[in-house]
């Protein structure tokens, strides 16, 4: 592993997370201070009604959707909710986030851009949903403080002081959480069985490369596969399916750990959506299009 290329990543998304998250959380703060959201929350307000969440909630959604998660977590900061809550934006953020950005990527294997949106959304919804139905006694807080709650300010000025002093804690948590992570893959993305991965390509490790590392590997090392057509169709669908589903697993669900997010249930509950779901969907492709 190459330390000082991977200090300059460590570096690199640091400036990015400060010139996203500081920004966004303060805009955040001032929209709740003049209660603007309610002006605009009710374009998603029947997915957080359906889904338990805060109206509140709906900037982090769109943001997550077609940003990332950096800005997700940036809007939902502020709000004042429970591990159940936060575990049920995890899953479905999980699933729905950066569509514009990883819907290229899936492409690229084969997978279309109408299906990989409407695919994630929905399904995401949906497992959001059977999460939301779950008791919120199964999901407890592992690292959550209450460094990030709901506070009234008296003036504007204290509200961007108060905003301020906030988002740069909140940045070098993230920061912090992402050098580490950062430093993690770089180690596995320079051990040799991934640096191999050219020469081993197979449904279940490229699989568990995305699990692992994200869409980027765990689709990348099929591109050249998906056009040789040296693997099928169908294990690319699949394969394309279980990914957009259940992918970085890790990285994901610790940005929203650090707000009170169940990791175990979290991670549990995308895997199995994952690999029931993409079963399924393998079975309607396979009687439609390979018959």
């Amino acid at each position: 592993m190459n330390f000082k290329n991977t200090l300059n990543s460590s570096f690199k998304s640091a400036w990015i997370i400060l010139k996203l998250v500081i920004p966004i959380y303060i805009l955040a703060d001032i929209l709740f201070y003049y209660n603007t959201l309610s002006y605009v929350s009710f374009m998603v307000e029947p997915f957080t009604s359906m889904l338990g969440l805060p109206a509140e909630a709906s900037l982090a959604i769109i943001s997550g959707i077609f940003l990332n998660l950096y800005a997700a977590v940036a809007f939902a900061a502020p709000l004042d909710m429970t591990p159940h809550q936060w575990s049920i934006l995890a899953v479905f953020l999980g699933i729905c986030h950066s569509l514009v950005v990883e819907s290229v990527i899936m492409k690229k294997i084969g997978i279309s851009t109408f299906y990989s949106y409407s695919m994630r959304f929905l399904v995401g919804l949906f497992v959001a949903y059977l999460t939301y139905l779950m008791p919120a006694s199964w999901f407890e807080a592992i690292i959550s403080d209450d460094n990030f709650f709901k506070v009234t300010y008296s003036s504007f000025t204290d509200l961007i002081i108060g905003s301020s002093y906030d988002a740069v804690v909140l940045s070098l948590k993230i920061i912090v959480l992402i050098t580490i992570l950062i430093f993690i893959m770089d180690f596995i993305k320079t051990r040799k069985f991934v640096l191999e991965s050219q020469k081993n390509v197979s449904k279940g490790f490229s699989i568990v490369v995305g699990v692992i590392l994200g869409i980027t590997y765990g689709a990348g090392i099929l591109i050249q596969e998906a056009k040789s057509g040296a693997i099928s169709k169908p294990d690319l669908f699949y394969i394309g399916t279980f990914l957009m589903i259940c992918h970085a697993i890790i990285e994901d669900t610790l940005l929203f750990v650090i707000f009170g997010a169940d990791f175990t249930m979290v991670i549990v509950i995308r895997t199995i959506a994952a690999i029931v779901i993409s079963y399924l969907f393998l079975k309607y492709y396979i009687m439609r299009y390979e018959k």
